[in-house]
């Protein structure tokens, strides 16, 4: 039974996912809808290095698996339009350094089967893609002109930083990390909870946003239980880490889009 519903509750975050992401399919209107797509590519690039890991470990490997596979479209075609949208050479320059560290991402995300071999490049190359994502989306926060450009940037942030803990988390999991793997992970956690309170005592944040946050704090605490679980063998808990970080991950879309409607 408990499989049973793990299985649902992993089905359905795809599809809340899938509908936060709907957009993905559409033309740049306005720049907060930029710095929205902006930060999700820097979600992504550590969502699908979590994927990967989660599917070398068995940890819920064919969700994993279709997570990837998805992930791996939405940044294919949000690249597209980002590029399309850049509105000055440095932006556009950006995203086609972006475009060079992605194929090499992707091609090693793809080309062959997960293998611990594999997962330490997937963890090198996904600090690359993620360097030069977070610079795009800065680039777009500092010529939005708008009250709630840079709020989109935090809140979308705070996807990409659900993401990056998992990575590590299962890294460590998997004996695949890299020396500073805890360090970064305590690191990204500490800056995580600076984000939420940031987002929650803004001024321009309203009452549903709010509400919002509220629930996605609440999917962050089962997220800090298994961060700071006892137990030795951290594989045993990458299988929680997985659906965790999803459900931390759909709520966290849902606040992201909620300010990027503010101020248009």
């Amino acid at each position: 039974m408990k499989r049973l519903l793990a299985a649902l509750g992993l089905a359905v975050l795809a599809v809340g996912f899938d509908a936060a992401t709907h957009d993905a399919q559409a033309q740049i209107a306005n720049v907060n809808e930029a710095i929205n797509k902006a930060g999700r590519q820097r979600m992504l690039s550590q969502r699908m290095a979590k994927a990967y890991l989660q599917v070398g470990l068995g940890a819920d490997a064919d969700q994993s698996r279709r997570n990837m596979t998805y992930s791996v479209s939405v940044f294919d075609r949000q690249l597209v339009e980002l590029k399309n949208y850049a509105p000055n050479a440095d932006v556009k320059n950006t995203y086609l350094l972006l475009e060079t560290a992605w194929l090499a991402y992707k091609d090693v995300l793809i080309g062959m089967a997960p293998s611990k071999e594999g997962a330490r490049k997937v963890l090198e190359l996904s600090e690359r893609v993620l360097e030069l994502a977070h610079k795009g989306t800065t680039q777009l926060v500092e010529i939005s002109g708008t009250e709630s450009g840079p709020l989109v940037g935090m809140a979308g942030r705070q996807r990409m930083l659900s993401q990056r803990i998992a990575k590590f988390y299962q890294a460590l999991a998997w004996g695949t990390a890299p020396a500073n793997a805890q360090a970064e992970l305590e690191k990204a956690r500490k800056e995580f909870n600076v984000g939420m309170r940031a987002l929650a005592l803004a001024p321009a944040t309203t009452k549903d946003i709010k509400d919002e946050l509220e629930k996605a704090r609440q999917q962050w605490t089962a997220v800090e239980a298994l961060l700071d679980s006892k137990s030795p063998d951290r594989k045993a808990g990458s299988a929680g880490m997985a659906l965790a970080s999803e459900r931390l991950l759909d709520a966290l879309e849902n606040v992201t889009a909620m300010f990027e409607k503010l101020n248009k």
